[in-house]
């Protein structure tokens, strides 16, 4: 668990330090959490000083919440401690793209298989660099696959991939076994959706 602390110093600047990275064994409870987060406050003794504790949505963070204001004195805190639970922005952010993802799933799909194809062994990854070289592809940028539980990654692949659309035109002609190549209006869709992509990723 990484603990940090933001506060606006004497001169109203905002600073952010680690207090700790804490190992949390699991199995990771709301209690025992909980524990973890309201000693290292003590430790450092703001547990007096906080105001809110952003946290993603999951459900143990809402019972940790409530671990927490039961360990600290909620007389000392802001509103006394009614506002503790402050949402996480970015976790939102990337739980409201991933919805979106999934509704243009099938318009990407044969791109992620592309990438994963191609990328799948270094015998193939080469295959793939050795036919760019040859259309005459500058870009150096290496096949990125998506991760399920990052949506910036489906951005950074589609970003690296579309450039690449000729290659894996050209890929199909040279291997039968490469059944995945988009079509033209998927392109099309996937640049659409990177484009869409990029708003969120900047």
């Amino acid at each position: 668990m990484a603990v940090t602390a933001h506060y606006i110093d004497n001169s109203w600047v905002l600073r952010s330090h680690m207090l700790r990275f804490a190992y949390v064994p699991a199995p990771h409870t709301a209690e025992r959490l909980g524990t973890v987060l309201v000693n290292c406050l003590l430790d450092w003794n703001v547990d007096s000083k906080v105001s809110t504790i952003t946290l993603d949505n999951c459900s143990t963070n809402d019972s940790m919440i409530r671990v927490i204001q039961s360990k600290l004195v909620l007389p000392d805190l802001i509103s006394e401690g009614a506002l503790i639970h402050m949402r996480c922005a970015a976790h939102i952010l990337n739980l409201i793209v991933k919805d979106g993802l999934d509704v243009v799933k099938e318009g990407i799909d044969n791109i992620r298989s592309s990438v994963v194809y191609w990328s799948a062994t270094p015998k193939r990854l080469e295959f793939f660099l050795e036919t760019a070289k040859q259309l005459k592809f500058t870009s150096e940028k290496r096949l990125v696959m998506d991760c399920p539980t990052r949506w910036n990654s489906t951005f950074k692949m589609l970003s690296v991939a579309i450039p690449y659309k000729e290659v894996f035109t050209r890929l199909k002609q040279r291997d039968a076994q490469y059944n995945f190549l988009p079509s033209n209006e998927q392109w099309q869709f996937a640049a659409l959706v990177c484009e869409k992509l990029k708003v969120f990723s900047s």
